[in-house]
């Protein structure tokens, strides 16, 4: 066994064991078993910490002074790769510091075929994407742009995200992929006065909301500022014990993504995204209760038990099924002639930016998900279908930005230095880095959507973490204490 592959863990397989659960048929639940690896591990700490107490080390100089960071750059220099870890730069190849930062490894979530052995499933075959032992590093820095805020709490900042991987099998088949995600948590928002047509305010719920979601549970929801829980009860973040689809978190999330990879020869793999305004984006909310991991949105056991996986997709732009009547794909669609390009959001003559947007600003998405899951007074109370309510949002809140009627948002509409919904800023439609509580790297398929393969479970993760600042706290803890103390 190659020690780099080799974790803190037991081996990487497990036992199907049949477990019953009330009203539930008995399923398959995953065990670790054996204790083979363990000695590798050990020697792979003794030699990593020989390198780095050694005169001889051979360390990956960073303006940086967090020892998780330092400590995560040796160990990724020391295994086998076919390039170091990137150097982080902030422009004219100057070097910048990290201020935010997440360890990636599969600690904390239930395993999966992509990231270790199932028994049963892949037992006997080669891994195509992880191990127990694959390991990363997601830093963040704030590039040095004219004319553009230095600050990372300012969505308009441009942040340079830098992914460092090691134990990640090249994707072969199909053009797969890996795709990194910034996750952020639903949260709780401030009580504030209905709207004139008796709905909620932008960033608020109504005080009949609020009383709704406090008598939820044991009162979680309650508390402006606290993680939203579908049971109410307190947050149970994605954890290594986890059972898919009984036993799980009962978080509501939704993921930025942070671009796309593959790996190199030396089952190593290094990414580079830029996150700015127009990047901060989610993918079409249409196709997410068919992605197969949100039963909530798709009861009672998500799309791939009821044979609707990928059902609805949006190659053509729209506002979703109950949204504005389907628009012409002769000119909303991917035109050979003019290519559908998101990355088209920089044109002296603004009618050659891009206008057929799939995605969703990453703020107005926490208005969609304030619709469906918080205001359940305020907004269609009669309707307690999820997926229906997600629908429902998805056409109104398109309605309060696009202002041309088209149900499609362009880059104009959704310019953070515009205006909409009565003349406010559209600053609020985007979330700075700052916001987001969780890495996430998993291994895609091309499968015609652009929502993350089974999202939002943990099904194809490979590797996470929880986005951390340069003191080692972390971003939801900070949150946390931020909700504490108002």
């Amino acid at each position: 066994m190659n020690s780099q592959y080799s974790g803190s863990r037991k081996k990487s397989t497990f036992k199907r064991v049949a477990i019953a659960s009330a009203g539930v048929p008995a399923l398959a639940f995953a065990l670790w078993l054996g204790d083979a690896g363990n000695a590798v591990a050990q020697v792979e700490v003794s030699v990593e910490a020989d390198y780095i107490n050694s005169a001889k080390a051979v360390t990956v100089r960073e303006t940086v002074q967090n020892r998780e960071v330092t400590r995560r750059l040796n160990r990724l220099k020391l295994r086998t790769h076919t390039f170091p870890p990137q150097r982080v730069i902030a422009s004219d190849n100057q070097k910048t510091e990290v201020f935010q930062y997440a360890l990636l490894d599969n600690e904390n979530f239930q395993p999966n075929v992509f990231s270790g052995h199932i028994d049963g499933i892949n037992d006997t075959a080669e891994l195509t994407a992880g191990n127990p032992g694959t390991i990363g590093l997601a830093r963040m820095v704030v590039l040095d742009k004219p004319g553009v805020t230095n600050d990372p709490t300012d969505p308009r900042a441009h942040i340079g995200v830098y992914v460092d991987v090691s134990g990640l099998k090249t994707v072969k088949s199909e053009a797969g992929w890996y795709e990194a995600t910034l996750m952020y948590t639903t949260k709780i928002p401030p009580v504030a006065p209905p709207r004139p047509n008796g709905r909620a305010q932008y960033g608020t719920m109504t005080p009949e909301d609020h009383a709704f979601l406090a008598a939820m549970g044991d009162g979680n929801n309650g508390v402006v500022g606290h993680v939203f829980t579908a049971t109410g009860r307190a947050p149970h973040y994605p954890a290594y014990e986890d059972v898919w689809p009984f036993a799980m978190t009962n978080l509501v999330t939704f993921p930025v993504t942070a671009g796309t990879f593959n790996a190199l020869e030396g089952d190593d793999a290094h990414h580079y995204f830029v996150l700015r305004p127009e990047t901060s984006m989610v993918f079409p909310h249409q196709e997410f209760p068919f992605a197969g991991g949100q039963l909530i949105l798709h009861p009672p056991l998500g799309a791939f038990d009821a044979g609707t996986l990928g059902q609805i997709q949006s190659i053509v732009p729209g506002d979703g099924p109950l949204g504005l009547p389907d628009n012409e794909p002769r000119f909303y669609g991917d035109n050979p002639n003019d290519p559908r390009d998101p990355d088209r959001y920089i044109a002296d003559d603004p009618e050659q930016r891009e206008f057929r947007l799939r995605s969703v600003p990453s703020g107005l998405t926490e208005e969609i998900h304030r619709d469906v899951f918080i205001r359940r007074v305020s907004f269609h109370p009669e309707e307690t279908n999820f997926q229906t309510r997600l629908y429902l949002a998805l056409a109104y809140e398109y309605s309060l930005v696009d202002t041309d009627g088209d149900g499609v948002l362009t880059y104009d509409e959704v310019d953070i230095e515009g205006t909409s919904d009565g003349g406010q800023s559209n600053e609020r439609l985007y979330f700075p880095i700052t916001e987001f509580d969780r890495f996430i790297i998993q291994r895609e398929i091309n499968d015609g959507m652009i929502v993350p393969r089974f999202a939002n479970s943990q099904r194809a993760w490979v590797i996470n973490g929880d986005m951390k600042t340069m003191a080692g706290e972390r971003i939801r803890d900070i949150q946390l204490a931020r909700a504490q103390g108002n």
